[in-house]
């Protein structure tokens, strides 16, 4: 492709919506426009990154066993309330009406049209295991859009699900997909992690997010290299401490004026924060609980709201002190029963003793607390936020911490959304049982974004060469080097390398600029001084690496570099055609 017949809008400025590094590349190198908050026209560099990675999905879940279909984007409210979805959902699902006042949205995932897809069309156990994926727009009106399409309303996604006869079929098509995964992000050239991690809105006891790595990711992993064991920071727990063998000592009314938050108390008691019982009460539809964690540490809210399993919040201490006549700062798990108050604890809690927490008393705490003698807990749990430094809980080794952009995430789901449709099959003896589920979705367009933040550095994007929009870019210095470019042009076109030929009437530092700012992995200078000695400038945009190339060897050179770049040994082509020059399709393959 021509640069000059080509559409790459790009921008010397950073626009000022844009956050962070992938946001602002992909606008400064034309890759996206904003239509409006969180929905983006993707130009055609953004496409063909886009048709890449669609390209080496789709071979790795048909390799997995996939079946492709497609759903409908729009989709009856029924399917949605039979599931009790569509109040869970809330403002986060768009929502629209037809002309007869029926109620549909726009899917934000498809776990209830896939299943009702399903259940009208298998009967037998003789049809399963089954495995149907799309790849489609989803749509969720996200109350803060942001860092372009990280986080967007409208974004482009793969979609699985999986539907066995039984527990042992699911573990088998989910352990297919957790390879089928990470068979994908090697093949993208990312380094990425697949963690541990909760199941939220979608449901299932089991699940793992696949990570790319990346500093700016939103995401906190903590993960052990002594063994295996990695988890996002809402679902990482660690072990826990030794039980504190020591004798109980008399419980003891200390004055602590005006200290009344744990970095005030520790300072003044001369104690470390691990030795407090922190309270912190939430407010439920029909009770107050008293939760109750060691003061350095912080309570996890989806383990909490895992635990709870309804709606609650946080009670600020205004309002604990109004209903409960406790004073703010200084209360403490003692005599909560009394006043109707049901406690939970972290586990953490069960080690502690000889312990410090409030008096619930202005101005005072108590020393030498222990759990049983002097208070009680109704419910034990994990209800912790675990932090780089805490136990392996496989291996005791310390936990390290990263950061990472979600770009997948593979659930177990069990009977959740076929019971509550009826979607059944019958077994060899004819009972009929409800099919067991697992959903596999992956963020296409986030993937983009992804890849951007954690390869860019300050002069713009470095693609990893799987997924690049074209592979080699060719930059003659001045019109009188074109006639040669366009000869290492067709060279590279003739043997299926995808390049971009920048034959714009523009100063020297203008392509340069841009071809830094876009990224594409090998960048071929074509100048006077190297024609003089038959060689063209080499940079290698991942590494940097500057180096000279005959232009006898141009072509398997750039084969040679390809080919070690492309994990699995396989050059990942937009399409199965042969091009001209210009990219015009001349036949099928």
């Amino acid at each position: 492709m021509k640069y000059s017949q080509y559409f790459i809008p790009t921008l010397r400025e950073i626009p000022a919506e844009a956050e962070i590094a992938s946001h602002k590349l992909m606008l400064r190198a034309g890759m996206i426009r904003k239509s409006s908050a969180g929905i983006y026209s993707f130009l055609p560099l953004a496409h063909r990154v886009l048709k890449k990675i669609i390209k080496i999905v789709e071979e790795e879940m048909d390799r997995a066993g996939g079946v492709q279909v497609l759903l409908p984007m729009v989709q009856p409210a029924e399917i949605w309330q039979q599931t009790g979805r569509w109040d869970v959902y809330g403002e986060e699902m768009f929502r629209l009406k037809d002309r007869h006042q029926r109620d549909f949205c726009l899917g934000p995932t498809h776990e209830e049209m896939i299943t009702s897809l399903v259940k009208n069309e298998v009967r037998s156990y003789r049809e399963l295991p089954l495995r149907l994926y799309q790849i489609q727009n989803k749509y969720r009106d996200e109350i803060r859009p942001r860092f372009g399409v990280m986080r967007a309303r409208e974004f482009i996604m793969k979609d699985l699900y999986s539907f066995d006869r039984d527990n042992d079929g699911l573990n088998r098509s989910y352990q297919a997909m957790f390879e089928a995964y990470n068979q994908i992000f090697t093949r993208c050239g990312l380094e990425f992690r697949a963690v541990e991690a909760d199941s939220g809105a979608i449901g299932g006891d089991v699940s793992h997010e696949f990570m790319v790595l990346a500093d700016s990711g939103e995401a906190v992993i903590l993960y052990c290299e002594e063994c295996s064991y990695a988890a996002n920071n809402e679902k990482a727990t660690a072990a826990l401490p030794s039980s504190m063998e020591e004798p109980l000592l008399p419980i003891e009314k200390v004055h602590t004026p005006g200290q009344a938050t744990v970095p005030e108390v520790t300072t003044y008691l001369s104690v470390p924060p691990s030795q407090l019982i922190k309270t912190l009460f939430y407010q439920t539809d029909d009770e107050i609980l008293a939760v109750l964690v060691r003061g350095d540490d912080e309570i996890n809210d989806i383990k909490l709201g895992n635990l709870l399993n309804k709606p609650y919040r946080l009670a600020p201490p205004e309002e604990i002190a109004s209903k409960l006549d406790l004073p703010v700062g200084y209360v403490g798990p003692l005599g909560l029963q009394e006043k109707r108050v049901k406690v939970l604890a972290d586990l953490r809690i069960k080690a502690m003793a000889n312990s410090i927490c409030g008096a619930n008393l202005k101005d005072y705490h108590l020393r030498n607390v222990n759990l049983e003698r002097d208070f009680r807990v109704d419910s034990f749990a994990d209800l912790r936020l675990a932090k780089a430094g805490d136990q392996c809980p496989h291996c005791q080794h310390p936990l390290l911490e990263t950061r990472g952009v979600e770009v997948g995430h593979i659930f177990k789901l069990g009977t959740k959304y076929s019971s509550s449709l009826r979607a059944t099959f019958r077994d060899e003896q004819g009972e009929e049982k409800p099919l067991i589920m697992g959903c596999y979705g992956i963020g296409i367009s986030r993937i983009v974004a992804a890849a951007i933040e954690q390869n860019n550095d300050q002069d713009g994007i470095k693609w990893p060469a799987p997924i690049a929009p074209f592979q080699v870019l060719i930059l003659p210095i001045s019109k009188e080097q074109l006639p040669q470019a366009e000869e290492i042009y067709k060279g590279l076109i003739a043997a299926g390398v995808e390049v971009l030929l920048d034959d714009r009437d523009e100063r020297a530092g203008v392509k340069f600029k841009d071809a830094d700012l876009i990224g594409i992995p090998v960048r071929l200078t074509v100048g006077p001084k190297g024609l003089a000695k038959e060689e063209v400038e080499v940079k290698l945009r991942m590494t940097g690496e500057d180096l000279r190339w005959s232009l006898s060897e141009v072509t398997s050179q750039v084969l040679a570099y390809l080919k070690a770049h492309s994990p699995g040994g396989v050059l990942n082509e937009i399409m199965p055609t042969n091009q001209s020059q210009d990219g015009v399709i001349l036949e099928k393959k």
